[in-house]
């Protein structure tokens, strides 16, 4: 978000790395190189001189629409986690918020925020956006997200237990002054509701019947829209079911390919092999695309794959039309879009459907789209 370039869970190696070594760290493709010689680091110099350039470019261009090259309206939106993180998205071009993260609200307190609280602060983004839409997502704590007040018994697998919706539904009373806040942000219709962790179609009516009831509480006559994170596989399996019930669809990357893959993302010995393009979660992502183009859901895209320069033409072929990622990388990827027509993207999601690895799918992407692949 501050964009400074970092790599995670890289292991124990690091630490071995001697004081005043030299160091190319490439955070796009995930490498960290020691001690590299005069030759790596003048390559990598001159990497960094074309995408400075390209970084400005984009930034000069970032308030215009995003328009493919043959004309399709493609949505980038921010990811946000504060009031700060607002203003700065609405200065980089962002087009509104398609994931407002209210964990920060929730965490490192000793009982949970009110409903003026949570009211004004929701209301303090909105105004911040100017008028963009606002998505927020409802609490999702639990997993890796602890709180005092929540008394969750120890789990042996957090990631599989109280975490999400499922928090939300066994402490309802947290859901329903969260929901009542949320409705209070003036202009109405600018905030959108977005569940997550949804495996089926109870904890969506669920959520639903809590919302009607809140609108009913503050006499809130109009429409808000209620959608769903696509993270589980679960819910990419059954997405024709829950588009006929909600809004929107919004896909998860990071959970969802932690899920589909059965990897830990915090295991630092699978970190090099967790990845959104594996060829299993793109066929997910395509089953959710279509799911929703049945009901004529919208779905969009907001983990970390969003971000993913080398991703972002093989989700538009797949039929994404918002793309939500750090305030950041937004001007980086409206110039990408910019630059795409929908065949080629189709072309390329399809071959990636039918790839047999990650690695693959990146090569494919490289050879049809340089610029996107290298940034």
């Amino acid at each position: 978000a501050m964009n400074l370039p970092a790599i995670v869970a890289a292991g124990p190696g690091v630490l071995q790395i001697a004081d005043g070594a030299g160091l190319i760290l490439d955070a796009d493709a995930g490498t960290l190189r020691v001690a590299p010689d005069a030759a790596a680091l003048e390559a990598a110099q001159q990497r960094l001189a074309t995408r400075g350039e390209r970084c400005l470019a984009a930034r000069a261009a970032a308030h215009q629409n995003c328009v493919t090259a043959d004309g399709a309206r493609i949505e980038v939106m921010a990811n946000l986690a504060s009031v700060a993180d607002a203003a700065a998205a609405a200065g980089q071009g962002a087009e509104g918020c398609g994931l407002m993260r209210t964990e920060f609200l929730f965490l490192d307190r000793a009982t949970p925020p009110g409903e003026d609280e949570q009211a004004a602060q929701y209301q303090a983004m909105a105004e911040a956006l100017d008028g963009r839409p606002l998505v927020i997502r409802t609490l999702d704590i639990g997993g890796d997200k602890a709180a005092p007040y929540l008394p969750i018994p120890p789990e042996d697998n957090p990631a599989m237990g109280l975490r999400g919706v499922r928090v939300s539904l066994w402490r309802p009373h947290l859901l329903r002054t969260q929901l009542r806040a949320i409705l209070r942000v003036t202009p109405r219709g600018q905030c959108r509701i977005m569940v997550p962790m949804i495996t089926g179609l109870d904890e969506l009516r669920a959520v639903r019947a809590v919302l009607d009831d809140a609108r009913a509480e503050l006499g809130v006559s109009t429409p808000v829209e209620l959608g769903v994170m696509i993270e589980t596989p679960a819910a990419a399996a059954i997405a024709d079911l829950l588009a006929a019930e909600a809004d929107f669809f919004s896909i998860g990357s990071n959970d969802l390919t932690q899920y589909v893959l059965a990897m830990d993302r915090g295991n630092h010995e699978l970190a090099g092999r967790i990845d959104a393009l594996h060829p299993g979660v793109l066929r997910m992502m395509a089953g959710t695309v279509e799911g929703g183009a049945r009901h004529a859901r919208q779905t969009s895209v907001c983990g970390s794959l969003a971000a993913d320069l080398a991703a972002v033409p093989i989700l538009l072929g797949l039929g994404i039309t918002r793309l939500s990622a750090p305030p950041s990388a937004v001007p980086e990827i409206k110039a990408l879009v910019r630059s795409f027509s929908l065949g080629p993207c189709r072309d390329l999601a399809a071959q990636a459907l039918k790839a047999t690895s990650a690695q693959d799918v990146r090569r494919l992407s490289a050879q049809a789209f340089p610029f996107g692949a290298a940034a």
